[in-house]
């Protein structure tokens, strides 16, 4: 009776530790993955030894993992993805290729890797970055869409593609004259898996979920999209291919018809159940043995991977044009060794192309990297702006910042400029149309400038807290900036350049919390709004006029309200 229920024992034991450990992070202002990588840890074969059967626990993880990149497949836009093609392939390929060089070069030089073949091939291991933690800590912080988040998943993507062909080709390591004829072939899956793909998203899915969809029920629309994830997974797998891979294209195949919100619903909670069980597993890898005995070694090869991983990323998305702030977030963000590490330094290991002992120190490694990454960016975008407001920098970073589209006059004055094209900026952006004045928006998105390249609106392509970027928007001719960001970090530094070029420039700024609206009057901010009392006091015009109260009345309570910034009524509390 114990071997039955053996597994739903370790199941909710994992279950259980995950929630403890993500309960007590978040009440520590930690990132809830952290607490998921120590409940592992704890209860895993190096901690308490809780669990019966690791390798059972394990195999649900790799789910989770599928469920992670299912759930980026579905919302994975294609148009936001066309902003970062070029990085997202010929960035990627330089990164790897650096990096397996760079470590080659090293371990072969220093005598750690007792030959070229294998430098080579422990520079593959750490060529390749987390997709899972990264796009979970991405996913919480909701930057998915961010230019940053963009640029880092599309690397991440080509990565999990790359490691297919690196499995493919990693027996003919051995024998070195059948190394081509093991990529051709790999390459050759690869493109017959995309072409059935297409097909099958195009002719066949379609249609599968529509005859499921039409019978309203929906446990068996839950089962076909599970069925979807898992089977396109499993093939890939099969193919050599890594199962991240097969469920992110399964994604895809849904991503553009009627039922992919629908489908995302679905499986959201099953992502977030079993991408915790996978955090744990990774936390159960931790060996502290390994890592007490080893401690000097483990920790100058954290700081080599971290460092030289980050420089490495760092020159290429430079090299690609973007801006140093998001050449920093994203080399910070995607330093670490990858889970799927795990998968190519195990398959290395067979051929022994990998040492026990190396081996053992590359687990504690990549652990330590990984636990580290929540970590990594959060204070990315703190370093990033801090070198951004660094004056002896400025001339540096404009090399770096250029607006990368601009539709716009070549003479254009007493126009009002637009921070953000989101769901606050398109508002303001019609009512300022529907009035007759000129207007010139700030944009990163592709997506967002598409509908402003439809609409005829002039627009510069760029981060709108570039100084460069906002000497082309001409704001000392400028009556006014209006700042719709969603961020706020680049909310302030933009007022601040915006003010450094013209400084009785009239700005308008949307605040994100009580304390922002009073370090945004101080910076210069002529009016700050706060969306969710401006919501507030318009539901207590209603309300007042429902109670009979006169209209003047109610506009000079408003007005005062507003006049002393909110703060007769915010709340006590942030």
């Amino acid at each position: 009776m114990e071997t039955e229920h053996s597994l739903i024992l370790d199941l909710t034991i994992v279950l259980v530790a995950t929630a403890l450990g993500g309960f007590l992070s978040h009440r520590l202002h930690q990132p809830v993955i952290l607490g998921y990588l120590v409940s592992g840890f704890a209860i895993g074969p190096f901690g308490l030894k809780l669990l019966s059967n690791v390798a059972d626990i394990k195999s649900l993880a790799e789910i989770g993992v599928a469920f992670l990149l299912f759930a980026l497949g579905v919302e994975f836009s294609l148009a936001e993805l066309k902003r970062v093609k070029d990085i997202a392939i010929k960035g990627s390929l330089l990164q790897i290729g650096l990096t397996i060089a760079l470590v080659a070069i090293v371990t072969v030089s220093t005598g750690w890797a007792s030959g070229i073949t294998k430098g080579i091939f422990l520079g593959a291991v750490l060529s390749l970055s987390s997709t899972a933690i990264v796009l979970k800590t991405l996913t919480e912080k909701g930057e998915t869409n961010t230019v940053h988040g963009q640029i880092m998943l599309a690397i991440l993507i080509t990565q999990d593609l790359a490691l297919g062909v690196m499995l493919a080709i990693l027996p003919a390591l051995q024998q070195p004259e059948n190394i081509a004829v093991a990529l051709g072939f790999s390459l050759l899956k690869i493109a017959l898996f995309a072409i059935t793909a297409i097909i099958l998203s195009v002719w066949i899915v379609p249609r599968i979920l529509s005859n499921i969809a039409a019978t309203e029920s929906n446990e068996l629309f839950l089962l076909v999209v599970i069925a979807l994830c898992l089977g396109v997974a499993l093939i890939t797998a099969y193919l050599g291919l890594s199962i991240a891979m097969g469920a992110f294209v399964a994604g895809l195949m849904i991503s553009e018809i009627d039922y992919a919100d629908q489908a995302l619903a679905k499986i959201l909670p099953l992502r977030d159940t079993f991408a915790s069980l996978f955090f744990a597993s990774i936390g159960m890898l931790i060996d502290p043995t390994i890592l007490i005995n080893n401690f000097g070694l483990i920790l100058g090869l954290v700081t080599l991977v971290l460092l030289g991983k980050a420089a490495i990323i760092l020159g290429i998305v430079l090299k690609f044009g973007y801006s140093l702030k998001n050449a920093i977030i994203v080399s910070l963000g995607i330093n670490q060794i990858g889970e799927f590490s795990f998968v190519l330094a195990l398959a290395g290991l067979k051929l022994e192309l990998l040492s026990p002992q190396t081996y053992s120190l590359l687990l504690g490694t990549t652990a330590i990297t990984l636990i580290l990454t929540p970590f990594s960016l959060k204070v990315a975008p703190l370093i990033a702006d801090y070198l951004n407001q660094n004056p002896f920098l400025t001339k540096f970073l404009q090399r770096f910042s250029a607006p990368k589209t601009i539709s716009m006059p070549e003479i254009i004055t007493g126009h009002v400029v637009v921070a953000g094209y989101g769901r606050v900026g398109q508002v303001i952006v019609n009512i300022l149309q529907t009035e007759g004045y000129p207007v010139l928006v700030i944009e990163n998105s592709e997506a967002s400038v598409q509908r402003l390249r439809t609409r005829q609106i002039p627009y510069i392509f760029g981060d709108a807290d570039s100084e460069l970027v906002l000497e082309k928007a001409h704001l000392e001719t400028a009556k006014a900036l209006a700042i719709a960001l969603p961020d706020p970090a680049s909310t302030r530094l933009l007022l601040k350049n915006a003010l450094t070029i013209a400084p009785n420039l009239d700005v308008i700024a949307r605040s994100h919390s009580n304390k922002e609206i009073d370090i945004l009057t101080q910076m210069g901010a002529k009016e700050v709004v706060q969306p969710e009392f401006e919501a507030a006091l318009e539901l207590g015009n209603h309300l007042l006029k429902t109670l009979g109260a006169a209209e003047n009345y109610i506009q000079t309570v408003i007005n005062t309200i507003r006049k002393d910034r909110y703060l007769s009524v915010r709340p006590d509390k942030e």
